[in-house]
């Protein structure tokens, strides 16, 4: 049984590899997912609408969204099963959906970031390479709007002279176009004089790039310099703000979900309710019957 659950999650991989150009992150997380299923459903190929209808007790210690990506995955598995003939029903009707919440995303407002690129150009007006670099990762960051993975793995001809925009590799190794301004080509032209000419990379670290890792703690050290408490920032905050900024100023959400690198446009919709939150808490501090008394 344990093999031919192997044998079945393997080719449905397979597909999604070819055919969706799903990422290896994506992949492992697919397996683990059809996994911890089996070891409830026992054979995954076999298993009836009875059985997948007693996921939902079996999960109830779960929270609200790792049930909703279980029976994500099964639902694709099941109908990759019925498209290759490999069974005949498809009972993933059978499977939990939870009814949760998405979080609204942490976001800075346009002072706050402003203060945050005030306290990185005092510091790289030094001339010090690691504080003319982290102005070029800010500069990115928020005026791309870029991944944080996208970021560090850029090469070092990513950013041309005069080339308003670039070419990203992003999740599912799906290219995007994504506008970069003057004020960041101007950054990475000065970080580029500090980057070997031989280098591979834009932002180079021993033999390989910066990580995700150690760009999230040169955010936060930005973040404090400018005042900032940093538990509210990393590199994910700062692409939020580029998506929540572009909104209010008069963005098109279909132009948004396309900078962004969104394949479904419900990923971008998060930021109308951002945007609608700031609407209101501007409408109960700044309308004149907020401090009208009864």
């Amino acid at each position: 049984m344990i093999a031919d659950n192997r044998a079945l999650v393997d080719r449905f991989l397979d597909m999604m590899a070819a055919e969706a150009g799903a990422s290896k992150h994506t992949l492992a997380a697919y397996r683990n997912d059809l996994d911890r299923s089996a070891e409830t459903l026992g054979s995954l190929g076999t298993a009836s609408t009875d059985d997948l209808s007693r996921l939902g007790s079996g999960w109830a210690d779960l929270a609200p969204s790792t049930v909703a990506r279980r029976s994500a995955a099964l639902r694709r598995f099941y109908g990759f099963l019925v498209d290759e003939g490999l069974r005949r029903d498809d009972p993933s009707s059978a499977l939990p959906r939870p009814r949760f919440e998405r979080p609204l995303p942490r976001i800075l407002d346009e002072h706050e970031v402003r203060r945050m690129f005030e306290a990185a150009e005092d510091r790289a007006a030094s001339g010090e390479a690691g504080a003319v670099r982290n102005v070029a990762l800010l500069e990115l960051l928020y005026g791309s709007g870029l991944r944080a993975s996208e970021l560090v793995g850029l090469p070092r001809g990513a950013v041309r002279p005069n080339q308003p925009f670039l070419m990203v590799l992003g999740k599912g190794s799906k290219e995007r176009l994504v506008p970069i301004s003057t004020r960041a080509q101007a950054a990475v032209q000065r970080w580029l004089d500090h980057v070997p000419s031989n280098a591979l990379w834009l932002f180079p670290s021993g033999k390989s790039h910066l990580s995700r890792v150690r760009l999230f703690q040169i955010v936060r050290a930005m973040a404090a310099d400018a005042g900032i408490l940093p538990d509210r920032v990393s590199p994910h905050v700062l692409r939020h703000a580029f998506a929540t900024h572009l909104l209010s100023g008069g963005a098109d959400l279909r132009v948004l979900q396309s900078l962004l690198g969104h394949a479904d446009i419900a990923t971008t919709q998060i930021y109308t309710h951002v945007d609608s939150a700031r609407l209101v808490e501007l409408v109960n501090a700044r309308h004149p019957l907020a401090t009208r008394s009864r």
